[in-house]
């Protein structure tokens, strides 16, 4: 039997990084002394109020199917929480509630462009976004970074051709928690408008960023701008599925017809659930900041000096660049190399591009045992170098 090449097409050139983390996940659940630094989902609890509102619609009926885009309010929801963190004067028709701010993208990228199209991110970026990207025919371009994993802006500049049809970041980045600056963001603007092209900004750890806020284009380029945001990193709740999209209201006209043939309409208790999460956001996300900056700082200091590895502080998130390369490894190498002897799971830099190549990414949301061991280990790890 002969299957469509499309599965292959967006399995993602850094899908071998993920199997150390299954292979570490499936140590674990056979109780086998492993520490997983490889993924982001943070030892905490979706807050109370959360949980309390979904059993509640669950047990009133709340089981049937739901709008494609998202219920009225939900999306109302989203936009004022939207609103208020951009200034732009969004409305319930900017918005379209999916299933992750994964399946966002998803829709994103094919209402935008097709075959003979291209979209330019910055690298390094998620390993799932050449995929998602990608799915409808277009072409990714990566735009190289400076040495600090900053957006090079005449790179970028240089690689727009007639073909593009928008750029895409993501803002605090994953895996390097850069946050892009106003004067970057301008300069980008700058050549959307030049280029008519459109701008999608990925602002899933937005709520992480210090005091939650980030530069954003939205409101001087309604018009052009297309946001993700989810619940997933700001309440704790990555396995609710509960993100969206905002944008001009032709774009989510197209989004609505893409999710009716393909996602239909998320969970109503979900999307209720939602509702009341985001009426806590500024409680939930001061907890997931907290929660973050102090796991940083305690992985820096315990990694402080081990030789053979270099630090590269985040300005937000929950993930941590490492520079491996004085170690005489590959980033997979590494990776590799320390599971083996260690038990403990990081992830291939690789994965995320060629300017994280020589790197490893380190989460370091998880319970403080579990943080203080993997540094132990990583430490006597390097020190066997």
């Amino acid at each position: 039997m002969k299957f469509s090449p499309l599965v292959q097409r967006i399995s993602g050139e850094g899908a071998d990084a993920w199997l150390t983390h299954y292979e570490a996940c499936a140590a674990r659940d056979r109780g086998e002394d492993v520490i997983i630094l490889s993924v982001g989902d943070p030892d905490l609890d979706t807050p109370p109020a959360v949980v309390d509102k979904a059993i509640e619609q669950l047990r009133a009926g709340d089981t049937h199917y739901s709008p494609a885009s998202g219920r009225l309010a939900v999306r109302a929801a989203i936009a004022a929480h939207h609103s208020k963190r951009t200034g732009q004067n969004a409305t319930a028709d900017n918005v379209v509630f999916l299933s992750g701010a994964q399946n966002a993208l998803f829709v994103t990228s094919l209402c935008v462009a097709g075959a003979g199209d291209e979209i330019i991110s910055f690298d390094p970026m998620y390993p799932t976004y050449p995929a998602t990207l990608q799915v409808g025919g277009a072409q990714l371009v990566r735009a190289p970074t400076t040495a600090n994993f900053r957006p090079d802006i005449a790179a970028l500049a240089s690689l727009i051709n007639a073909n593009t049809r928008a750029i895409a970041w993501a803002t605090p980045n994953n895996p390097s928690g850069v946050i892009l600056h106003e004067e970057e963001l301008e300069a980008i603007g700058f050549l959307a408008e030049q280029h008519d092209l459109w701008l999608i900004s990925d602002e899933v750890y937005a709520g992480l960023a210090p005091d939650g806020h980030i530069p954003s284009l939205a409101s001087r380029l309604p018009e052009r701008v297309i946001t993700l945001g989810s619940l997933s990193k700001s309440h704790a709740m990555t396995g609710w599925r509960a993100g969206w999209l905002v944008g001009p209201r032709q774009l989510t006209i197209h989004a609505e017809s893409l999710v009716m043939c393909m996602l239909f309409g998320a969970p109503g208790f979900v999307q209720e659930a939602a509702i009341t999460a985001l009426a806590i956001a500024p409680v939930a996300e001061r907890r997931i900041r907290d929660y973050c900056d102090l796991r940083r700082a305690r992985i820096v200091a315990q990694l402080a000096g081990t030789p053979g590895i270099r630090a590269v502080v985040p300005e937000a998130g929950m993930f941590m660049l490492v520079d491996v390369r004085a170690t005489g490894l590959s980033g997979y190498g590494f990776m590799r190399a320390l599971y083996e002897s260690e038990h403990v799971s990081v992830l291939d830099g690789a994965a995320f591009g060629r300017e994280t190549a020589g790197f490893v990414r380190i989460c370091f949301a998880t319970d403080e045992v579990s943080l203080a061991t993997g540094c132990e280990r990583i430490r006597r790890f390097c020190g066997t170098m």
